[in-house]
């Protein structure tokens, strides 16, 4: 897929240096064809990374896609230079009356606090409200996958004995989903999370549908019967050593981590990671803005409802 970004974002230069094909908007602007209009939501602290992770899978399309970068306006952001946030950022006011054809909200570290507590709480609840007459299909990921939950079914997160980090196999419960086509049978995913919810809270929801889930980690993919809404546990577009990264990071904090489970060769940190995951992520992506984004939007992008 052809992405519509500008060519001065950081992303733009390690895409293009991975043969991924990233179209200008001069050039865009000489296709006859609609594109479809995806808004991100960033609420992760690394944003420029997490903007290169999330374009890379959501290239995996023939479709032509415009990525509008959302922000918290009331939420001030201390790892992105505000230059950055200046340049290729919008606030939520300046695109509510605009309607898309999907959305990503990130993930946060901001887990063991009540939702309440989160000082952009308020925001990002308008945020989905407003994706409901607004927004064709909202995939939530991580910390916004248990945000989404609760703010429209009332499911309740649950903070675990020990932080849930490594790579682990998941089991596809319905293969006849178009989410999960052309998944393997057991699969594996990056988890990064101090909090859960569980199966049997997500099982009284009759419009909800565990997807996928691991022994080990719990529940992974729960959707909505239509796709309109998706919920994604664990952080698929992560990097092969993004865990690795966070695995340092609360090493300098004092916060004597696990090492992330299934990651490094033989429990050994100081050994590169494999990554066994990229396959499945870009699946998961493709799917999504194919069968669950494009095959469903209307062309008259106005007429979402």
């Amino acid at each position: 897929m052809p992405i519509k970004i500008p060519d001065k974002l950081p992303a733009t230069r390690q895409l293009r240096s991975e043969n991924i094909f990233v179209m200008s908007e001069r050039k865009a602007m000489h296709q006859d064809i609609r594109p479809l209009k995806i808004a991100i939501v960033n609420l992760m602290p690394t944003k420029i990374d997490t903007e290169t992770q999330l374009l890379r899978l959501l290239s995996n399309s023939p479709l032509q896609v415009m990525i509008d970068f959302i922000r918290m306006d009331t939420h001030d952001s201390k790892n992105t230079p505000a230059e950055h946030l200046a340049a290729f950022y919008t606030t939520f006011d300046e695109i509510c009356r605009s309607k898309y054809d999907g959305m990503i909200i990130t993930g946060a570290p901001v887990e063991k606090y009540n939702y309440e507590e989160v000082d952009y709480w308020n925001e990002l609840a308008r945020i989905m409200e407003w994706s409901k007459t607004h927004v064709t299909s909202t995939l939530h990921i991580c910390w916004a996958a248990q945000a989404g939950l609760y703010y429209h079914y009332g499911i309740p997160k649950y903070e675990l004995d020990k932080k849930c980090t490594g790579i682990f196999a998941h089991k596809i419960n319905r293969p006849t989903s178009k989410l999960v086509r052309g998944f393997d049978n057991t699969f594996y995913a990056p988890h990064s999370r101090n909090t859960e919810v569980r199966r049997e809270d997500i099982k009284k929801v009759k419009e909800l549908e565990i997807l996928a889930e691991s022994d080990e980690a719990g529940v992974y993919i729960v959707f909505t019967k239509g796709g309109r809404r998706i919920f994604v546990m664990g952080h698929s577009e992560y990097d092969a050593d993004t865990l690795a990264k966070e695995y340092r990071r609360d090493i300098e904090r004092g916060l004597n981590p696990d090492i992330p489970a299934h990651y490094f060769p033989n429990d050994d940190p100081r050994r590169a990671p494999q990554m066994n995951w990229r396959s499945h992520a870009s699946l998961l992506f493709s799917n999504w803005l194919n069968y669950f984004v494009y095959q469903i939007t209307p062309y008259d992008i106005d007429s979402i409802q």
